[in-house]
């Protein structure tokens, strides 16, 4: 393939590349911290699990409704600040603080104005998430008008964005743990004056101190992700809009014809072939892999270690976070050199590929009996006693600084074999994401050839996103309909073996077989390199520089 070196001024400077990056870092904590906080709902603050789903799924219907709109308003939106920033900058501030209104939500109320409130501030914060989030992903399609330094950054976007999930399946852990956010001594003192004992002691307990870890983690959350999201805002820049022909005007006495034109928008981007290419591959590989996402937290603590949560302890945050690690540091670098040299479209197939192998190989990296035999072979057993000794030495810092909980206890050996199915793995996300929003900024520039000013990247990022999320609800859905089909019994101490190896066969069978259509149906993606760049200069030549 022939290649085109980048011209100087269509490469993102560092610092712009770094405040991009914060913005997909927001992006990743506020949803993870989200399904993370929302299980806590059933177990602290005592919510049926029916209202619980409908807390879930309710908002998203709002969301799928305003992101459109918000991506409209932002490809037609004249200010001197330019298209994105202001609703960037105002949008981040809102996500945080109403992050973490949401989950100021106490034990002592009833589960119905538990209910209402959570719905009617989840209304709220997805109100201030998507006036941050749809014009960000839009900024970023137009930082640059060069085809290799797209993918570069959003590798480097997706690589920052990723210290969310390095952090994220922590805070499981550090919400049970009472040393990080203790119990109240008034709380304390009305739970002893209950005159409750045994199981009631405990259960009334424990949602005492879940309750207090979500309401104080989520503070935290809402004030890293404020401030972290208006960084973009502040340094990164876009196009220049001032050029840019037959924006609409935004305004009530414009709402009709606006409804109008957005309708007509919409219809555009879905006749774009290409693109609906990039949205239907994107549905399957993310909906695949979040149908099974729980599936491996059940098989290490139900198959591996029998239903005993005491014993799994920290394996399944360990097996998210390396996850993750590898996913920004080694995978994400490679699809982006891949993707240089030989182009997206046969990046994308590449490492969709070598993800299926990954999920095959769970198979083996699950299994008890290879695990036993590892632990027991001389390679294990160092492994073993390494891990042993770095904790021993390092156990006392953590102690006095509150993270006993980050410590791992390897004296019994444990399940290593199932983390080297990952790095495999990892090149499904790491590709997916990297790559297709590379890709949509391309479409972008058809786009623009086909029907004009103005440019949509923010409809476009609009429509990507909402067949994401799209992906993410119905997968909520087939994912538990799924342990029901295997047997799965969720009040059961331990499960079956039957149930264990059908769990097993599904964690592997659906994202593999959702996988392997999206390469059929990204084989004949037919907007590459060259033809990118011919739009561009007809597009140049048509309008000049923006």
């Amino acid at each position: 393939m022939k290649h085109t070196v980048t011209p100087l001024k269509d490469i993102v400077p560092l610092g712009q590349k770094m405040a991009f990056g914060s913005g997909h870092l927001v992006l990743n904590l506020l949803p993870g911290a989200l399904a993370v906080f929302m299980f806590f709902l059933v177990t602290a603050f005592g919510m049926d699990p029916w209202l619980a789903g409908l807390l879930g799924g309710l908002p998203r219907i709002f969301d799928a409704l305003t992101d459109p709109i918000m991506g409209f308003i932002s490809d037609n939106t004249k200010s001197k600040w330019g298209r994105r920033r202001p609703y960037i900058f105002v949008g981040a501030i809102l996500s945080g603080i109403l992050f973490a209104l949401l989950f100021q939500l106490s034990e002592d109320n009833s589960v119905m104005f538990n209910f209402w409130y959570f719905l009617l501030m989840s209304l709220l914060f997805l109100v201030g998430n998507t006036m941050y989030a749809t014009p960000l992903v839009g900024l970023g399609y137009e930082m640059t008008s060069d085809y290799n330094e797209r993918t570069r950054l959003m590798a480097f976007a997706n690589t920052v964005g990723q210290i969310a999930w390095m952090l994220v399946p922590w805070f499981w852990v550090i919400i049970a743990d009472p040393t990080v956010f203790p119990i109240s001594e008034e709380a304390l003192i009305s739970i002893g004056e209950m005159g409750l004992s045994g199981d009631e002691l405990i259960k009334t307990t424990t949602e005492k101190l879940q309750g207090t870890g979500v309401r104080k983690l989520s503070l935290i959350v809402g004030l890293v992700c404020a401030v972290l999201g208006v960084l973009p805002a502040l340094f990164c820049k876009g196009l220049d809009a001032g050029k840019m022909e037959n924006r609409k005007e935004i305004g009530l006495k414009t709402l009709s014809s606006n409804f109008k034109e957005l309708g007509q928008g919409i219809k555009e981007v879905f006749k774009n072939k290409p693109f609906m290419k990039l949205c239907g591959a994107t549905f399957l590989v993310f909906n695949g892999f979040q149908m099974v996402a729980s599936f491996s937290f059940f098989i290490i603590v139900f198959y591996i270690y029998n239903g005993d949560y005491g014993q799994a302890g920290t394996w399944p945050a360990w097996f998210a976070s390396l996850t993750a690690i590898i996913t920004a540091f080694m995978v994400i670098p490679i699809i982006s050199a891949i993707a240089n040299k030989w182009g997206k479209r046969k990046a994308f197939i590449i490492s969709t590929v070598i993800s299926i192998i990954g999920y095959c190989l769970k198979w083996w990296g699950f299994d008890n009996s290879l695990n036993a035999q590892f632990n027991q072979s001389a390679a294990g057993k160092g492994l073993n006693n390494f891990v042993v000794s770095i904790f021993d030495a390092i156990n006392p810092f953590l102690d006095s600084i509150g993270m006993s909980w980050f410590s791992m206890d390897t004296s019994l050996g444990g399940p290593w074999l199932m983390f080297l199915p990952i790095p495999f793995m990892a090149f499904g996300l790491g590709g997916l994401f990297t790559l297709m929003m590379s890709m949509t900024a391309d479409v972008c520039d058809l786009d623009e050839l086909e029907n004009g000013m103005p440019r949509k990247e923010g409809t476009f990022g609009a429509i990507y996103w909402w067949f994401v999320k799209l992906g993410q609800a119905i997968a909520l859905v087939l994912g538990g309909a799924i342990l029901s089909l295997v047997g799965f019994d969720e009040g059961a101490v331990t499960q079956s073996a039957e149930t264990m190896t059908r769990l097993r066969i599904a964690d592997i069978v659906i994202p593999a077989a959702t996988a392997a259509i999206a390469v059929w149906i990204m084989w004949k993606y037919n907007l590459n390199e060259t033809r990118s760049r011919e739009i561009k200069i007809e597009l140049v030549a048509r309008r000049g520089e923006l």
